[in-house]
């Protein structure tokens, strides 16, 4: 498979795989209803960085080992189920903002560097990515193809996710939603520390299989 055809098909799986429901959409849409647009885009874009987590391991050939390796999966569930136990935790522990508060803009906000971390390690700890990776990039390399072909489709998906993310988080910061959700913010933290709790659990309960 050649270069561009790789590219075409990646972008197809891809975007179908980020625009599942799961940890990531859960926290970018967390993020931008609470804290807004610029909080949203900030995790989109650890989100995204966080993949090169995956393809760095993949382009080393070590995704077929963690995809195979019972001991390597149990510590990935682990960290990645006890960290989505944490995010929900600390969302179910939200406080109502004060009306004065949102009234004048003032609600504080984490820093950047740190709504990218909570993207970034939401994403790298992901415990279904060695398989999912492993299997999409058995499908478009080839023996005879260049390993560049690895970064650059690497690269790729990652600006597909960023730009998936984005959208999502453009869509849910327009004045009319931000108007509803402002006053409903520590809710809306509460029910999406719910569902993070959730996974969270199912994920440390979850077979390896």
């Amino acid at each position: 498979m050649d270069l561009a055809q790789g590219l075409l098909l990646i972008t197809s799986v891809h975007l179908l795989a980020a625009a599942s429901p799961g940890p990531d959409f859960v926290l970018v849409s967390q993020q931008t209803l609470c804290n807004g647009k610029r909080a949203g885009l900030f995790c989109s874009l650890g989100i995204a960085l966080g993949l090169s987590v995956h393809i760095l391991y993949s382009v080393f050939g070590l995704a077929a080992l963690i995809a195979n390796s019972a001991s390597a999966l149990w510590v990935i569930k682990l960290l990645g189920g006890s960290y989505l136990i944490y995010l929900g935790i600390s969302g179910l522990r939200a406080k109502a903002t004060k009306q004065a508060a949102i009234a004048t803009g003032k609600v504080a906000q984490d820093s950047a560097f740190k709504t990218i971390g909570l993207g970034f390690l939401c994403n790298a700890l992901n415990p279904k990515a060695p398989i999912y990776f492993i299997s999409l990039f058995t499908i478009v390399i080839s023996q005879s193809s260049p390993t560049q072909y690895l970064f650059i489709y690497g690269l790729w998906m990652m600006v597909l996710q960023f730009m998936w993310f984005a959208f999502v988080t453009l869509l849910l910061s327009s004045p009319v939603i931000t108007a509803k959700f402002h006053f409903l913010g520590h809710w809306i933290n509460r029910i999406t520390g719910s569902a993070m709790l959730l996974l969270g659990i199912n994920l440390l309960f979850s077979s390896n299989s």
